[in-house]
């Protein structure tokens, strides 16, 4: 390469970085705008105005400090070393509550981007070496099949067309049932936010949650859902939970309980593809079929009808042999593939909660308590949202 070839590709790639840089500035200069119209909304609740500006300067630096969103360097990028007690206190020492924020935050969301057409509850594993951050635990990640050190959460989280952020979050203690742990923190963000949101389903993205006392704890709520029965099954996937297959024109009718993969293969020539789009927007098919079934009650007012519902993969115009997902639902009116589309807001959850999450922090918190663990992520999806709704701002089929 000559000299002049070099110069002028040194030139160029110093052109690029700055025209890339500077988009990024933008970025974050909308989010932060954003940000800053959000806080003046959903912090309302705090009572005095210092804290206000506080939770506004927190979000700031969430958004603007390069990589882990510690104390320490989120107050020395937004305000210098003198601040970090003072954002160190605001957020564990401090006693404002969360819950209305992220109430708030909510219905931001939806006058923002729309209603949307289900919430979706995921877990979130955040590894941790140290045995002194609130919830840390040797445990089993059910969600990616693995051991892991650290601490459990579980986010509820707002999927409408071109939003998808967290409005609401549980961490799972030691001690305490993973299911419950889950169902509560989604019951809880759905009545937080009221009125319609409350009526739109629930899509609960976590494994092997769709027991009989999950359904029910929905059922008394009102709250419609779709939760998983199990992913990547094989044989025995699913033997905790038993069904009995309510439509007589369907194999194994009248013959007692069943697991639910039993119950799905037996029919699996009964389905039909659906079209779907995935995360990247790229459409996909699935080959997928619904069974009416009932779970077995001892308190017969309980009994009711649900719907089974299985999908496989789709080629050459029919199933592949793997049943990827099995999901059990009381929206029994509503035609198979539309509730596989509902399914599909955890595939954007995934997407995003990777690489956004760790942009805002969401994983940062290495606190001993559990209200400073609840006010950072409250103020982390808030940042969040920010984000996700220049994205929107940008491009509304993002």
């Amino acid at each position: 390469m000559t000299a002049t070839a070099a110069t002028a590709s040194t030139t160029s790639a110093a052109a690029t970085a700055s025209t890339t840089s500077a988009a990024a500035d933008r970025r974050t200069s909308t989010a932060g705008e954003i940000a800053d119209e959000l806080c003046a909304v959903v912090c309302d609740s705090l009572r005095r105005r210092d804290q206000r500006e506080k939770a506004r300067r927190y979000v700031r630096g969430l958004l603007s400090t390069p990589g882990r969103k510690s104390f320490r360097n989120m107050a020395g990028d937004i305000g210098g070393t003198a601040s970090e007690q003072s954002l160190h206190h605001f957020v564990t020492g401090s006693t404002w509550a969360w819950q209305p924020v992220r109430a708030a935050l909510a219905g931001c969301l939806e006058a923002a981007a729309g209603p949307p057409p289900a919430w979706v509850a995921q877990p979130m594993a955040i590894p941790r070496s140290g045995a002194h951050s609130v919830g840390v635990e040797h445990r089993f990640d059910p969600h990616r099949e693995r051991m892991f050190r650290g601490q459990q959460a579980f986010g509820t989280w707002f999927t409408s067309a071109g939003v998808v952020t967290p409005v609401g979050w549980e961490l799972l203690l030691p001690g305490s049932s993973y299911e419950e742990s889950a169902v509560g923190a989604v019951l809880a963000t759905v009545r937080r936010a009221g009125g319609a949101a409350a009526e739109r389903p629930v899509v609960l993205d976590i494994r092997g949650i769709g027991t009989r006392s999950t359904m029910n704890r929905f059922a008394e709520a009102g709250v419609p859902v779709v939760a998983r029965v199990a992913a990547g099954v094989g044989a025995g996937a699913g033997a905790g939970n038993r069904f009995l297959v309510r439509d007589a024109a369907v194999p194994g009718f009248g013959g007692g309980e069943r697991g639910p993969a039993e119950i799905l293969r037996s029919v699996k020539a009964l389905g039909a593809p659906v079209e779907w789009t995935d995360a990247g927007g790229a459409a996909r098919s699935s080959w997928a079929v619904g069974v009416r079934v009932m779970m077995p009650d001892p308190a017969v007012a309980r009994r009711r009808e649900l719907l089974l519902v299985g999908e496989w993969g789709a080629g050459a115009g029919g199933p592949a042999a793997e049943l990827v997902g099995m999901w059990v639902t009381d929206l029994v009116r509503t035609p198979v593939g539309a509730v596989v589309r509902l399914t599909k807001g955890g595939l954007r959850v995934e997407a995003v909660a990777g690489a956004s999450g760790r942009a805002v922090g969401l994983r940062d918190y290495s606190g001993r308590g559990l209200g400073g663990w609840h006010r950072h992520v409250t103020l982390a999806s808030v940042a969040h949202a920010a984000v996700a709704l220049a994205g929107l701002e940008r491009d509304p089929r993002a």
